[in-house]
């Protein structure tokens, strides 16, 4: 993949397979999703400088309320970053999440604040996130690894894995994302 491409052509890529250039990615802003992808980029672009870090923050709060995502510009977030559905969606601004990631619906990604997990997850690349997923604590959450919707994740998951259930159990499986991450960049 060219290096030419901003992070933000590579998140809407994921979503379309196409690249957009910044016009055409405009008009896929009717997609709350991608909507909310934009300003959030936009405000992470510009966390470092007072006045457009107060703008973007502003515009980002806004949109936050209206779409019902909970995620700060302070999150750490890799390149091709994918929201499948739109709505209640918290992730803590101190995760960090890697590269061509998917998150769907009703997901919680936060902290824990006592125990041996206090923390906050790392999420690796090449992992997809289920509707109403709770993923928390100083956790790992290896590359390639498919969290199945409604599972309670407190544990470090290693790569080439397939997490189902509350309590979660795992699954190890080489291929647990295939078929379910398209687009890759």
């Amino acid at each position: 993949m060219p290096d030419q491409y901003s992070i933000l052509q590579k998140d809407f890529y994921r979503e379309s397979g196409k690249w957009l250039s910044i016009f055409d990615m405009w008009t896929k802003c009717i997609n709350p999703n991608l909507h909310f992808i934009y300003i959030l980029r936009k405000s992470q672009k510009h966390l470092n400088t007072p006045v457009l870090n107060l703008f973007w923050k502003l515009i980002l709060r806004h949109y936050q309320i209206k779409y019902g995502f909970q995620i700060y510009p302070e999150t750490e977030i890799g390149e091709g970053f994918y929201l499948g559905h739109w709505g209640s969606l918290v992730i803590n601004p101190k995760v960090k999440i890697g590269r061509n990631c998917n998150i769907a619906q009703g997901v919680t990604i936060g902290q824990q604040n006592r125990g041996k997990n206090a923390g906050f997850p790392i999420i690796g690349n090449g992992v997809w996130i289920g509707t109403n997923t709770v993923i928390v604590g100083g956790i790992t959450v290896g590359n390639n690894v498919l969290v199945a919707p409604n599972a309670y994740v407190n544990f470090d998951v290693p790569d080439d894995s397939v997490v189902v259930g509350n309590p979660a159990k795992i699954y190890p499986n080489e291929n647990a994302t295939e078929g379910y991450i398209n687009n890759k960049v």
